[in-house]
């Protein structure tokens, strides 16, 4: 979750809970005769065969209209009946697909125009609805992600992937544009940042001001179906960020939506007490209110549904089932708490190989429990467990600071006893920025092309891709992009040739991963057994394995010092031979490179670090080797 922001934040000082709306009855005044409410289910815009439906929840309002280019935006043309229940609806013969539209709300002496909180396109953040046509041409897309012990997570910022030549920000159709170069990067899942409409054109887009609307700098809703449908002919699963541990908090109609607030709060989709603030800004959206939960339920199902999604990664959790984002229990939230297993549920019912991820990052495995065990029932969680140790032993400046011990706990952490519960990366959109930047810029700050640098921060790859979990990257970590994240400033996709080595490193290692050539299926099995740890020598050994015999196995070695390791003895867990599938220090990835020898090992049976055999290595400087029998 990034905690940068560009717009000013809402303050109100605490007040006591408004847990439902007020439970008095607001007078409707008497008026001509008018139209029913609508007949159509749904919420916002509903087309239908001879117009458009119309449905928005303002339990405050007094009267409550909807102007557009169908009416030519009169204030009163259109009213919308109240169902008594808070909603107001009705059918409008003649609006049509693609009229713009706002609804207009009456509160006393308040007249408030507003964008459709349910709308699926606006203009900009400042202008108004449209009436979408989802109808979109999927072909024969049965697109199924792949499974989640094979899946390599890309996280893609739009704006700056797919950045246009003079640095203006990219959208959705530039961003398909380079999907060729993703999939034979070896990627077969991307991880979009939050799409939904933000204020201006250029956003982390982690200040969401209309959720279910596609933002239209990246080119709007058909835009991003476009996106999609591509990803998927190019055999890439598409996943969504989502935010929903705060709105906004600016160019936001939700504010005081229809007029009512306490204590200048955010009024009907806010809480408007102290559980309202977040480090966003008071803006946390009411879990506790029927309605507001639905709004949120409604937007996640609708990215899986209308947008061919296949999972979602939720942002800052913590923050949606605790108020301070802490473990406290006196600032638990149980109606977030339920939500997020709501909405678990929900999905797992209706499409249960679509995943579901959490950053959370507070280490809990209650966030990947199942539901039934009160659990908020998450598939995968991000792991501070691993990134933070291991980013700390990648950029520390002196080997005799690395902790061993810390990465070895970090490479064996798993979730509720399972290696998939976890995705594990060493840069994230938020590792390389918010006062940090990219590993190689971490390890010589204005050197990000040094040795140094270019040895440790491929050793974390070796270390990301090895360990169980789902390894993931971020945008130009592959061609060794510096400096930090900025969404203002493009990829420089020159490096992509400029360090085209570096890119072949990152290609074979998700081939690796993935087991491409069934050489590797240790990697893509449950199990990991790290057997030998040495504090003096910083070398670290573990073995991946999917069952007992461990014929499958491949044996990982790392050397986390600058200096090379000759004749060095490790524990193996059988005899033969072992051969060796990767090196990082070999020279073919980078002209600078020692390409000390290492080859394959012959394991005799002798017994070394708790296993049955053992064999002889040698490592260069800052590297990572990765080992395996051939299969029987």
């Amino acid at each position: 979750m990034t905690t940068k922001m560009t717009t000013k934040q809402k303050a109100a000082a605490p007040a006591p809970a408004l847990v439902t709306p007020p439970s008095q009855p607001f007078a409707i005044p008497q008026r001509r005769k008018r139209s029913a409410r609508s007949k159509h289910a749904g919420m916002g815009a509903i087309p239908y065969s001879s117009g458009v439906a119309f449905r928005v929840w303002a339990p405050n309002a007094t009267r409550v209209f909807v102007v557009g280019t169908f009416n030519d935006w009169s204030a009163d043309a259109t009213p919308l009946v109240s169902e008594r229940n808070g909603y107001w609806s009705a059918d409008v013969s003649g609006a049509k697909l693609g009229d713009s539209y706002k609804f207009r709300l009456l509160n006393g002496e308040q007249e408030l125009l507003r964008i459709d909180p349910y709308a699926r396109q606006v203009t900009n953040s400042v202008g108004e609805s449209v009436v979408l046509d989802h109808t979109f041409d999927w072909g024969d897309d049965d697109f199924r992600a792949p499974a989640w012990n094979t899946m390599a997570i890309y996280e893609m910022h739009v704006g700056t992937f797919a950045a246009g030549p003079n640095g203006e920000p990219g959208d959705f159709d530039g961003a398909a544009e380079k999907l060729t170069y993703l999939a034979e990067l070896g990627v077969n899942t991307i991880l979009v940042m939050p799409p939904s409409e933000f204020p201006g054109d250029v956003s982390w887009g982690y200040n969401p001001s209309y959720v279910f609307a596609v933002e239209s700098s990246y080119g709007g809703p058909l835009a991003f179906k476009r996106f999609v449908r591509t990803a998927h002919q190019h055999g890439l699963a598409v996943l969504l960020d989502v935010v929903y541990n705060h709105f906004g908090p600016s160019d936001l109609d939700l504010w005081q939506f229809d007029g009512w607030s306490e204590n200048g709060m955010g009024g009907i989709y806010f809480y408007n007490d102290w559980r309202a603030n977040t480090p966003w800004g008071d803006t946390r959206p009411d879990y506790g209110r029927e309605e507001v939960r639905q709004y949120i339920r409604d937007n996640a199902l609708m990215w899986l549904q209308d947008y061919h999604v296949d999972g979602l990664r939720f942002d800052a959790t913590a923050y949606i089932r605790n108020v301070k984002g802490n473990d406290n229990p006196g600032d638990d939230l149980p109606e977030g708490w339920n939500l997020l297993r709501w909405i678990n549920d929900e999905i797992k019912a209706g499409a249960p190989w679509k995943i579901t991820i959490a950053e959370d990052l507070r280490n809990s495995e209650a966030i990947t429990a199942a539901t039934s065990d009160q659990g908020a029932g998450f598939n995968a969680q991000w792991d501070g467990g691993f990134v933070h140790p291991v980013r700390e032993a990648l950029i520390v400046a002196e080997d005799i600071h690395r902790n061993m011990m810390s990465v070895s706990e970090a490479i064996a952490n798993r979730y509720n006893d399972d290696a998939f519960r976890r995705v594990i990366y060493t840069e994230s959109h938020d590792e390389v920025a918010n006062g940090k930047a990219r590993v190689p810029e971490e390890v010589w700050p204005q050197n990000a092309d040094s040795l140094f640098a270019k040895k440790r921060s491929t050793l974390g790859a070796g270390l990301v891709f090895t360990s169980p979990g789902i390894p993931m990257i971020f945008q130009g970590q592959e061609f060794l992009e510096d400096g930090w994240f900025d969404d203002s400033n493009p990829l420089d996709w020159s490096k992509l040739e400029t360090y085209g080595g570096i890119v072949a490193l990152y290609r074979e290692l998700f081939r690796l991963r993935r087991n491409e050539d069934g050489a590797t299926a240790g990697l893509i099995s449950q199990f990991v057994h790290v057997h030998h740890v040495n504090p003096d020598s910083r070398v670290i050994a573990y073995h991946r394995f999917g069952d007992e015999s461990k014929r499958d196995a491949c044996v990982i070695v790392a050397n986390f010092t600058d200096q090379p390791v000759e004749n060095y003895t490790i524990g193996l867990p059988a005899a033969g031979e072992w051969k060796l599938r990767f090196n990082s220090d070999a020279s073919i990835y980078d002209p600078e490179f020692s390409n000390f020898p290492s080859a394959g090992i012959t394991a005799i049976e002798e017994g070394q670090d708790g296993l049955p055999c053992r064999g002889v290595v040698g490592l260069g400087p800052y590297s990572l080797l990765i080992y395996s029998q051939d299969p029987a």
